[in-house]
């Protein structure tokens, strides 16, 4: 016996609904489950170290008529910056080149139909250099020696804690008992407990210097520039979700 094609059509059609039904009649219980309330709360911690490295960047600008001269003339210097470097007792695995350009110089020129234009009046060079030390009590003399010598451009001092991972580790208690104590204080407000720890993440951030000092290199005198380190801080924070039990 043959099913009529319009009943036929019928009774896919109620089949299918009640397919959906059944799958919209699932539990919510076990949607919850799956998706349980959470909290998630972030926590800071820092420590202050002293740096017992730092990381001086320097360098010579050397201008010229052409490349050529300017070139000449930045090596020349450069090589006097580099040695003298090196007989304060710094060790090669310490001195690095950081940035070498050659770069056109433009003057305006007025012309005599009374236009102006740009034309390259020379070049200039400029060759950098990054000089860990690892014994802060030759900085001083350092700084005072390159200046001498011919690098007529110090763009900064980096102090640096060589072991500031490890010194982190008390930031990162501190930081994720500060996440515990937040969590807490909410969940006891929200009249909820706080229950397992779904995730926790770390963000590190870059050593801040609380303070030194430095004499600006124009000012350098016969006498060393005076340089304080100072203390470092170190900070981390965390970021933990929990599951909430209600």
């Amino acid at each position: 016996m043959r099913t009529h094609p319009i009943l036929l059509h019928v009774i896919r059609t109620l089949g299918l609904a009640i397919a959906a039904a059944a799958m919209l009649a699932t539990p919510l219980s076990a949607q919850e489950k799956e998706q349980p309330a959470t909290i998630s709360i972030s926590g800071e911690g820092s420590v202050s170290a002293p740096p017992d490295m730092a990381m001086v960047t320097s360098g010579v600008v050397t201008d010229g008529k052409t490349a050529t001269e300017a070139l000449a003339g930045n090596s020349e210097a450069m090589n006097g910056v580099v040695d003298t470097i090196r007989a304060t007792g710094i060790e090669a695995r310490d001195i690095q080149t950081s940035g070498f350009s050659v770069s056109p110089r433009y003057e305006r020129i007025k012309r005599t139909n009374g236009n102006e234009t740009l034309e390259i009046v020379g070049y200039r060079v400029t060759n950098g250099v990054s000089v860990r030390v690892r014994d802060l009590e030759r900085l001083g003399g350092l700084l005072d020696a390159m200046v001498k010598d011919g690098a007529n451009q110090v763009n900064g001092i980096s102090f640096i804690v060589s072991d500031g991972d490890k010194r982190r580790d008390e930031a990162r208690k501190e930081a994720m008992a500060d996440a515990i104590r937040k969590a807490k204080l909410y969940a006891q407000a929200a009249g909820v407990k706080l229950g397992r720890v779904l995730s926790i993440n770390e963000n590190s951030y870059p050593i801040r210097p609380k303070g030194f000092a430095l004499a600006r290199a124009e000012a350098v005198s016969d006498a060393a520039p005076p340089v304080e380190a100072g203390e470092s801080e170190l900070s981390v924070q965390v970021n933990v979700t929990w599951e909430l039990d209600q």
